[in-house]
């Protein structure tokens, strides 16, 4: 709830100090657009990197995700030949 109110209070402050001085405000929507014109590059770059990496990580989660679930498999079907063998040899002995 905190995060909210502390949302609603910089986004009022943001658009009061966009709005020109006849309409009470700061008038500083020059200096915001120039800052914004300046960052865009940086934070475009950032981005950017971040999503690279986000990207290499899901591609090796999924990785690991198919190999565990073929590890499973493999086991499985290597239990389940344990089985059959094992009822093979009960069902030779109790035919002895």
């Amino acid at each position: 709830m905190i995060a909210v109110i502390f949302g609603i209070i910089l986004f009022a402050f943001t658009v009061f100090s966009c709005l020109p001085k006849e309409f009470f405000g700061l008038g500083w929507s020059g200096d915001v657009l120039l800052v914004l014109k300046g960052a865009s590059p940086v934070i475009a770059f950032i981005v950017g990197v971040f999503s690279i990496m986000v990207g290499i990580a899901d591609v090796r989660d999924k990785r690991e995700a198919k190999r565990d679930e073929e590890e499973a498999r493999l086991a499985e079907e290597e239990q389940s030949r344990k089985k059959n063998v094992e009822e093979k040899q009960k069902s030779e002995k109790k035919k002895s």
